[in-house]
């Protein structure tokens, strides 16, 4: 099966190739404990003839029957699970279900009017994610196996979407990650049908927004601290607030729109700072909301040198770590603007706090911050705790889908 014609596809057509992947005895641990992965040294052979992105069969080293999933002999991660069940073989009908109860979770935890619609491994389709943005879908393809049914998957999703009354006006492909490369894949963005503007207004906690989905990162805006953003709404009515990496100003135009007195934000990305501005004119805050061009770690030492003080400080960097090799220099980085941000905040005030990094563990990142708080001689009182959005959800078992930590503390002097 190397295309997906969808004009030929029946509902009950078996998308199977006739081959079994068998498991070295005593591996699979993490696949029988829930998770959706196999490793190359896991298997100790393949029975049958396959092509790379086949769905195949899994088998325990015994003949037990674990699964389904596409198998890829360029990655690492050699096959990744669609389906546990003989009965549930794969086919179109089975896969359009699949899409349309992700429509149906979203539908109950959150607003849908801007969400991600579809989360990868956490949804139970590897490799693939689909973020929403009024009526323009982004979609990202990270596995060659989701690749091929990501024709037919994009196609169910607009049906579904249609039957709820939302018409969608176009999708772009943000398929240009680096990790495509790690799965034999040439990486790739641009449009999927028809060319659209790729600005896009959104609208989320009461603030507007300009999304790039061409030109932002990612899929064009960070979706997944919509409930966070809404968490700093009470601490900033009157109050002066700073904000670290604000990127296109997302949490400095929540505290502007919340009633803060004055707002700074801050960013090393041109590009970022120049949408922050845009967005702040579209909400009228451009008068109490500021943001400048500068490096985090360069400019808090020489606030603090100055003498400036803030009711909240906020910090949500980009992850300092993408691999668990350099987790050790990460916790150095997030040690740092941690203690250099609690110094600023102003005895009894506030620090948000984030890391997004999956191998920032969460026992380690609250390991980083005590320390940060004996370094700046603080004390702090957690107020709240959060991950990302229920739109993007943490399958357990699935360590690689929770990755989002979010604090809120108070800030105070030593007694």
């Amino acid at each position: 099966m190397n295309t997906m014609d969808l004009k030929t596809l029946k509902p009950d057509m078996d998308l199977s190739a006739a081959a079994a992947a068998v498991l070295k005895k005593g591996e699979g641990r993490s696949l029988k404990a829930g998770g959706l992965w196999i490793y190359d040294n896991e298997i100790a052979e393949v029975k049958g003839a396959y092509e790379d992105g086949d769905i195949i069969s899994v088998e325990d080293f015994d003949g037990y029957f674990m699964g389904y999933g596409f198998i890829n002999s360029a990655s690492k991660i050699r096959i990744r699970m669609l389906s546990r069940r003989k009965e549930n073989r794969i086919t179109p009908a089975f896969l359009k279900k699949r899409v349309r109860d992700c429509w149906e979770y979203r539908k109950s935890v959150i607003d849908t009017e801007s969400c991600r619609l579809i989360f990868g491994e956490a949804d139970f389709l590897p490799g693939l994610v689909v973020d929403k943005f009024s009526d323009i879908l982004v979609v990202e393809s990270l596995a060659l196996g989701i690749d091929r049914l990501k024709p037919f998957l994009l196609e169910s999703l607009r049906e579904i979407l249609e039957e709820n009354g939302i018409k969608i006006r176009g999708i772009y492909e943000r398929s240009d990650a680096k990790v495509r490369l790690q799965e034999g894949m040439e990486r790739f963005k641009g449009f999927m049908g028809e060319p659209f503007e790729t600005k896009v207004e959104i609208r989320e906690n009461g603030v507007r927004y300009q999304v790039d989905v061409k030109e932002g990162q990612k899929t064009g805006f960070f979706l997944d601290q919509k409930i966070n953003r809404a968490a700093i709404h009470k601490l900033c009515p009157g109050k002066r607030v700073l904000d670290c990496f604000t990127h296109t100003g997302s949490f400095a135009l929540n505290a502007g729109i919340a009633g803060a007195k004055s707002v700074l934000g801050v960013d090393a990305s041109e590009l970022g700072i120049a949408q922050a501005r845009e967005n702040a004119r579209l909400n009228n805050l451009e008068d109490k909301v500021e943001f400048v061009c500068a490096d985090v770690f360069e400019l808090l030492p020489k606030l603090e040198e100055e003498g400036e003080r803030y009711d909240v400080v906020i910090l949500d960097p980009p992850a300092f770590t993408k691999s668990r090799q350099a987790t050790k220099g990460a916790v150095k980085g997030y040690r740092e603007i941690n203690l250099r941000g609690m110094k600023l905040v102003r005895d009894g005030g506030f620090l948000v706090t984030c890391s997004c990094s999956h191998f920032m563990e969460a026992e380690l990142f609250a390991k980083t911050i005590r320390e940060a708080a004996k370094g700046a001689r603080k004390r702090l009182r957690q107020v709240e705790f959060h991950t990302q959005a229920p739109d993007h959800p943490i399958l357990w078992a699935a360590d690689e889908s929770y990755y989002l930590k979010f604090y809120i503390f108070q800030v105070c002097g030593e007694l």
